[in-house]
C-alpha cells in the first residue's frame, strides 16, 4: 500500500509540471478558433494561457515542491519500515529507495516535459476539457474584479458630457 501512495504522488508530481510547461509553451491562436465554435474546453484552455505565470508557478512550483517533498518523505518511511522488517542498520535500503524515486520523479518529469513542448495544445485542451467538465473556469473571479475596477475608474459619458458642460459655463 506505501508504493502505491508513494507511486501517486510522484505521478501527481509529473502531471502537474507537464500541464505547467504545456500551457506555458501552447499558442493562443487555436484555442481562439476552438472558442469561437465553441468547443468544450477552449475558454478554459485559453484562460489558463492567458494566465500562463500563474498556472505555471502552482502546477511546478506548489504542487511539484508538494509532490516533491511528500514522495521523499514516504520513501524516507518506507526505507525505515523495510529495515526494522529485516533488523538491519545497512544503509541500503535508503538508499536504493531514494535512488530509484529520484530516477523515476526526474526521468519522468523530463519525458514530459518533452511531451508537454510537442503536445502542447492537445494536453492544454484536455485540461480545459476536464474543467469544462467540473464546471471550473480558472480565474473568471480575477476576470470579474478587473471589468469591474474598469468600471469605476472610467467616467460613464453622461458623467464626461456633464463634465465638459460645466467647463463650458466657468469658462463663459
Amino acid at each position: 500500500m506505501s508504493f502505491t501512495i508513494l507511486a501517486i504522488f510522484v505521478i501527481v508530481g509529473i502531471i502537474f509540471d507537464v500541464v505547467g510547461i504545456a500551457v506555458t509553451a501552447a499558442s493562443e491562436a487555436p484555442f481562439n478558433s476552438m472558442a469561437t465554435r465553441r468547443q468544450h474546453g477552449a475558454a478554459e484552455a485559453l484562460r489558463l494561457i492567458k494566465n500562463a505565470n500563474r498556472v505555471t508557478c502552482y502546477c511546478n512550483d506548489v504542487i511539484g515542491d508538494v509532490t516533491g517533498i511528500v514522495s521523499g518523505t514516504t520513501a524516507a518511511l518506507i526505507a525505515a519500515r523495510l529495515m526494522d522488517g529485516f533488523n538491519s542498520e545497512s544503509l541500503m535500503f535508503p538508499v536504493i529507495i531514494s535512488a530509484v524515486v529520484t530516477g523515476v520523479t526526474v526521468g519522468g518529469k523530463a519525458i514530459g516535459k518533452t511531451l508537454a513542448f510537442n503536445k502542447s495544445t492537445e494536453i492544454v485542451h484536455g485540461v480545459g476539457k476536464m474543467l469544462h467538465l467540473m464546471h471550473i473556469m480558472p480565474f473568471a473571479s480575477q476576470e470579474k474584479e478587473k471589468q469591474e475596477k474598469e468600471k469605476q475608474d472610467k467616467p460613464d459619458k453622461s458623467e464626461k458630457q456633464d463634465k465638459q458642460d460645466g467647463n463650458e459655463q466657468s469658462n463663459e
